[in-house]
């Protein structure tokens, strides 16, 4: 399905079910993207994840409902959603900055209407990529579990936890300790980091890995196999994140929607770091995003 066609048919899909369950895995396959790919670029688009968007349809409705009519603040709380009368009230006020008594009393409400998705493509094939089918390769590195809610905040902090718990020693110039900083120099661990969509509810694995050379896999790492894909790969040159969060935008909102040869394709993403040549802060520093395509058949 078209990049466009399938954000708008995420949100009518929202709007037709935000009084009963919305099933974004479900979701997800009637639009024919993973899950992942679906929540990471409904974020870069709208600005909301899925689930804020969703919360605050359901919050802005329900006020409506509390303002406009009769009924009981414990009903709206479930028809929307919430299993108790506490988490809905704490929900509403925060959202409205003011309790459902109040706004049934009279207070206005926080305006959140549903989005109309209308992107004017601009500039999407003056970006820096290439179409690139890869071979099988091995990655070897440490992987964790995150919410996609939260995963903004939280990987950043699990780098700075591996290079403060593993690195710090092999950094400052020393010959590894263990087996971890071998498989870390090895490996050259940081030179990846991987997005595999095979998590249930809205969760994904994160690795922050290396290409595999083969060897011992010391306990707390993992080996994922990428397996042969057509790769769209978008050069970033400039400091990080900001260079690296530019491109991403550009891809979803400018590349995405204009592209009429290629689509979303397999349940992962890469991020590749330049190890050898300059700092991250640097203003001509080189990485790159990877995104699994295939031609479309439209």
């Amino acid at each position: 399905m078209e990049w466009l066609s399938c954000i708008r048919k995420t949100v009518d899909y929202i709007e037709a079910n935000l009084a009963s369950d919305i099933d974004i895995d479900y979701l997800a396959k009637e639009v024919g993207y993973s899950r992942f790919f679906l929540e990471k670029g409904f974020k870069v688009m709208t600005g909301y994840s899925l689930g804020e968007y969703i919360r605050n349809r359901r919050l802005y409705e329900a006020g409506i409902v509390i303002k406009k009519t009769d009924r009981k603040i414990i009903e709206v709380a479930f028809d929307y959603g919430y299993s108790t009368p506490e988490s809905f009230t704490k929900a509403f006020t925060r959202f409205h900055n003011a309790t459902p008594s109040e706004v049934k009393n009279g207070k206005g409400l926080v305006v959140f209407q549903p989005l109309k998705i209308d992107i004017k493509v601009m500039g999407g094939f003056e970006m820096d990529y290439s179409i690139t089918t890869l071979f099988p390769m091995k990655l070897i590195g440490f992987e964790r579990i995150f919410e996609g809610e939260t995963s903004y905040k939280e990987i950043p902090l699990f780098w700075d936890e591996i290079c403060e718990k593993y690195c710090t020693n092999i950094y400052a110039g020393n010959k590894p300790a263990n087996d971890i900083e071998q498989a870390i120099m090895d490996n050259c661990i940081g030179e990846y980091a991987v997005c595999i969509d095979d998590q249930p509810e809205g969760k994904f694995r994160y690795m922050v890995a290396g290409k595999y050379c083969g060897g011992k896999v010391p306990e707390g790492m993992t080996v994922f196999e990428i397996p042969q894909s057509k790769w769209a790969i978008f050069n970033c040159i400039g400091a990080l994140p900001e260079a690296m969060q530019k491109v991403n935008t550009k891809i979803w909102k400018e590349w995405l929607p204009a592209n009429p040869d290629y689509e979303l394709s397999g349940n992962f993403n890469i991020e590749w770091y330049d190890c050898v040549n300059g700092e991250k802060s640097d203003s001509d520093y080189h990485s790159a995003i990877w995104i699994p395509v295939k031609e479309r058949k439209d």
